[in-house]
């Protein structure tokens, strides 16, 4: 296998980060807009039960449904890797959890593992391709734990930044 020859500036690094905390800020605040908006109109998400949304308009659509039918958990999230495809194709993988409206700590059950391809269009940076998969790690219990831990330790730090700020 060849190596990766792009270099990724620190410009796009941080684009695509931004991104991808746009998306979870709009996932975190039950809003569909803002969820949608670093899509492009040629993306797709394909969710953590195998659905599909095709398109900026058809996840906020979509979205807007589900926030104003269902209570979500929040997003924690831990970005595990960021890189340049090509000069303009780049690729985030992040793990996530979630936490329980009411609840205090992470359910498992529902780990995941994220990746997010970003293009660049006329030098702006767009989500193309969400996709949310499920990680149950069937029959190794053990790397449930240390995925819930690896995000446990992400919970418990957002934590003590909001009660410092409360301070």
């Amino acid at each position: 296998m060849g190596e990766y020859t792009s270099q990724m500036s620190d410009n796009d690094e941080r684009a695509i980060r931004t991104l991808y905390h746009d998306m979870l800020h709009g996932w975190n605040q039950h809003d569909a807009t803002a969820f949608a908006a670093p899509f492009s109109e040629e993306s797709t998400v394909i969710g953590f039960d195998g659905s599909e949304m095709n398109g900026q308009q058809e996840i906020a659509s979509t979205l807007k449904q589900i926030f104003a039918n269902h209570v979500t958990a929040p997003y924690i999230t831990k970005v595990k890797d960021v890189r340049l495809l090509s000069s303009d194709v780049g690729i985030l993988r992040a793990i996530v959890g979630m936490v329980p409206p009411g609840q205090s700590d992470l359910n498992p059950a529902v780990n995941a593992h994220q990746t997010l391809v970003a293009t660049k269009y006329d030098g702006a940076w767009y989500i193309t391709l969400l996709q949310n998969t499920p990680a149950q790690f069937h029959g190794r219990p053990e790397l449930v734990q240390q995925m819930t831990q690896e995000l446990h330790a992400v919970l418990e730090a957002d934590r003590q930044e909001r009660k410092a700020v409360t301070e």
